[in-house]
């Protein structure tokens, strides 16, 4: 069972995403907060396993709310999954220094948002496609004035490792990968370690320049 604090300073917002959740299996909403000052104090009460959390709120906002929760927190420190209507450069970036796992769009649909939730709870880090692509692109600006090595094969990737890094690029979860893939979660991790080590890139967005930069993806 997966334990939800919900933040969002809209409160028919806030009912539609406690309502969603209540409906499905393995979700347990342990309470609902209105603003990042309120999400604080319940984190620290009810200690969720992950935060939907609004970015854009009175007082205390999400990404600074992000930063307390984080650092007060014990043991296993809750997954925060940042959910907006806003689409900005400065939202993302100051919520991965905030420490969240992921960044999803408010229009990202249902099943969208319970797959999401799953993934960044089995410690998954998880972007809107949109998102994902800014980061594949700050990633290839860092990498611009480095040495004039070549870039790395994508030949030395298995066809499986090719699949898994595709659907990668395409914003899909872990979750979503072994389902579409038909094959287990664990096994999807494992090919990721694979490519990351293979293309010589520590993370997913790393990975997605290299086969951009090789024209691997459309």
């Amino acid at each position: 069972m997966t334990r939800v604090l919900v933040v969002d300073d809209q409160f028919l917002i806030r009912a539609g995403l406690v309502g969603l959740l209540d409906a499905a299996p393995g979700f347990e909403v342990v309470g609902e907060a209105g603003d990042g000052e309120q999400a604080v104090r319940l984190a620290a009460e009810t200690r969720p396993d992950v935060i939907l959390m609004d970015i854009r709120m009175p007082g205390v906002n999400g990404i600074e709310a992000t930063e307390r929760i984080l650092a007060q927190a014990t043991d296993r420190p809750p997954r925060i999954l940042v959910l907006t209507t806003f689409d900005l450069d400065e939202y993302v970036y100051g919520a991965l220094r905030a420490g969240a796992s992921g960044f999803l769009l408010k229009d990202s649909g249902p099943e969208r948002l319970l797959a999401a939730v799953t993934a960044v709870d089995g410690g998954d880090a998880l972007f809107a496609p949109s998102v994902t692509r800014r980061l594949v692109e700050a990633f290839a600006r860092q990498q611009e004035p480095a040495d004039t090595a070549p870039p790395p094969d994508l030949g030395v990737l298995t066809s499986r490792e090719m699949e898994v890094l595709k659907l990668t690029a395409r914003g899909l979860s872990n979750l979503e990968i072994a389902d579409r893939l038909y094959i287990s979660e664990a096994t999807v991790k494992t090919h990721l370690n694979r490519i990351y080590d293979k293309l010589g890139v520590d993370t997913r967005a790393g990975a997605v320049a290299v086969a951009k930069e090789q024209r691997l993806l459309s």
